[in-house]
């Protein structure tokens, strides 16, 4: 069986979460975009970027390399306040996409599982190497 990509495992994904995008009022969905632009010129953020830190990986990015991420996503009802908005770096961002904390929890968990028996398999024939 060969390994899955990353696509295949994110479209298996949204399948199983069943959702296919916003279905609310377009004017309040342009609204929250409009704050976030606002939000995006505001000190508050200016200084969260200047962190250059990813919210989800933890990696340091210079702040050039960081987006706004919604965590409830303004897709799904989410709005464009401090306590819902983090810098995350762009693949983050790009992978996350629509998902609620939750549902990124499950998603990681579930490419987590996927990689573990290879690893299992690397450790394996690195002890059968060592003897």
């Amino acid at each position: 069986m060969g390994k899955k990509s990353l696509r295949n495992k994110r479209s298996e994904h949204k399948e199983l979460m069943g959702f296919s995008g916003f279905d609310g009022d377009q004017d309040a969905f342009k609204a929250e975009r409009e704050k976030a632009r606002e939000m995006r010129a505001s000190q508050w953020w200016k200084r969260q970027l200047a962190k250059g830190v990813c919210f989800y990986c933890s990696k340091e990015f210079k702040p050039a390399e960081l987006t706004m991420d919604h965590l409830v996503p303004v897709a799904r009802g989410g709005k464009t306040t401090k306590g819902n908005v983090v810098c995350a770096c762009k693949e983050c961002n790009n992978q996350k996409k629509y998902l609620l904390p939750m549902e990124w929890e499950q998603y990681l968990d579930t490419i987590k599982k996927d990689d573990a028996p290879e690893a299992d398999n690397l450790d394996r024939v690195g002890q059968a190497e060592e003897q």
